[in-house]
């Protein structure tokens, strides 16, 4: 669908919204990014990636890696407290060298790929840059990333550290690193806003999300354009 359409469109859902949904849609749109994105890998946990689906919604990540190693993507409700209705969520599967390539995608992309590590070689958050999309890679519960996935990152990143403990939760390492870059990226200079087009897809997308039976109003409107 076209990009004139899909605007046209979504005036007409927008019409069955209250302003205050208008104005809340619009509202979080404006504040969307897909600069930085994150990538987990083999959590089986579903408590600890549906808070960190939840802390990428609150600061306005959008886009979500989810790469399936030996256990299979569940969402905990109560705990997602529906972050995950926001996202764009992508999946791969444990059949397609999933790691690889979820990469490789990102890359292509034009992200830097950087992997969470707690080691000495790693850099500290401030001291990562962030003139370009960054995807912050974070590993299982138990093991932390894989050795592939930390072979085909461009950097690694660590959280200072002054307890006896070396490292946090992951769900927990994931809001402290999206919530320090976001905020960086918000005083900096860097362009880190959604393009229009893209705000055009997801605003249709959200609005299609904020009604009841939105396909059988879609069908109305373009029945009546005939």
């Amino acid at each position: 669908m076209n990009h004139t359409l899909q605007k046209k469109l979504t005036q007409y859902l927008e019409s069955f919204l209250t302003e205050d949904r208008k104005f809340l849609l619009h509202k979080v749109l404006a504040n969307r990014t897909k600069h930085l994105t994150i990538v987990v890998e083999d959590l089986y946990q579903t408590q600890n990636i549906s808070a960190v689906m939840r802390s990428c919604e609150c600061v306005g990540i959008q886009d979500i890696h989810i790469v399936e190693g030996e256990n299979d993507f569940q969402i905990h409700k109560a705990i997602a407290m529906g972050a995950d209705k926001w996202l764009t969520i992508n999946h791969y599967h444990k059949e397609d060298d999933p790691m690889l390539t979820c990469i490789n995608e990102l890359k292509a992309k034009g992200y830097t790929i950087v992997a969470t590590l707690p080691d000495d070689n790693s850099c500290f958050l401030e001291e990562l840059p962030l003139e370009k999309p960054v995807a912050f890679l974070f590993g299982t519960e138990l093991t932390g990333l894989s050795k592939e996935a930390v072979a085909a990152a461009d950097k690694t990143v660590k959280i200072p550290m002054h307890g006896f403990t070396n490292s946090f939760n992951i769900s927990n390492s994931v809001a402290i690193i999206v919530s320090y870059c976001i905020e960086k990226l918000r005083k900096s200079q860097i362009h880190w806003q959604l393009s229009e087009e893209e705000k055009t897809e997801l605003l249709f997308d959200w609005v299609q999300k904020s009604i009841n039976k939105p396909e059988l109003l879609v069908k109305r409107y373009l029945e009546e354009q005939i």
